[in-house]
């Protein structure tokens, strides 16, 4: 028999905020795989490793960090080939995913790849709005509140359009589109509504009013929330 492949949610940092189900998948996992961003860091790993048997065989994904898509789709066929000769000899694998894997997640994309042929199983995880709210101290949404997630990626014009048409908005993806973020807030005059928030409930987290960062460029797990 083949062996089942585990799409678990590590959440947005503290490993205390892990699932009970995602903390036993991972403490007795035979093998492990994860993306690790040019060959050595993997923040799943890293917010995991308090689980991670010591026994436990590692995937490492080398993940490329460019804006072409074709590097990482290379990176996605190698490591789902890997994670593959392991399901087929009956090993189960679970798949480390910082926030959840369905939430902007990676293992998507590995799940495109092999759940046709094997058994897939996603473990949802706590994502980084929510995180953000919970230590900023304040709701997202309420009521008949409409919140949108946005990547910091979209173009500016995409961007005023949709916060135009909300009234809560957890921006993502910020890293070096943070100037542009900053400009459409202020062109909309929300700038003073927005709190960045980088690597929400990590031990370095940082928590900051858009309208003091002078820097057009924010780490990349950076939330800005926004009450329009």
């Amino acid at each position: 028999m083949s062996g089942t492949l585990y799409g678990v949610g590590v959440g947005p940092g503290d490993p205390e905020l892990m699932t009970v189900k995602a903390w036993r998948l991972i403490s007795t996992a035979k093998v492990i795989a994860y993306l690790a961003a040019h060959g050595s860091d993997s923040t799943a790993r890293a917010i995991a490793k308090p689980f991670l048997p010591d026994d436990a065989r590692e995937i490492a994904i080398d993940m490329p960090m460019r804006t072409e898509r074709e590097p990482a789709q290379a990176a996605y066929d190698a490591g789902a080939v890997e994670i593959a000769s392991h399901l087929a000899k009956g090993d189960d694998v679970v798949m480390l995913c910082e926030g959840d894997p369905f939430f902007y997640g990676s293992f998507m994309y590995v799940f495109e790849r092999l759940s046709a042929q094997f058994s897939c199983v996603v473990v949802p995880g706590v994502v980084s709005p929510v995180a953000c709210a919970a230590e900023l101290g304040q709701p997202l949404c309420k009521r008949d509140d409409v919140l949108k997630v946005l990547p910091a990626t979209l173009d500016a014009g995409r961007l005023r359009d949709e916060l135009m048409t909300c009234q809560a908005a957890a921006i993502i993806k910020v890293g070096r589109h943070f100037g542009k973020v900053k400009q459409v807030l202020s062109a909309l005059d929300l700038i003073t509504r927005a709190t960045a928030v980088t690597k929400a409930t990590q031990a370095e987290q940082s928590i900051q009013p858009v309208e003091d960062i002078a820097d057009d460029a924010l780490p990349y797990f950076t939330t800005i929330i926004v009450r329009t």
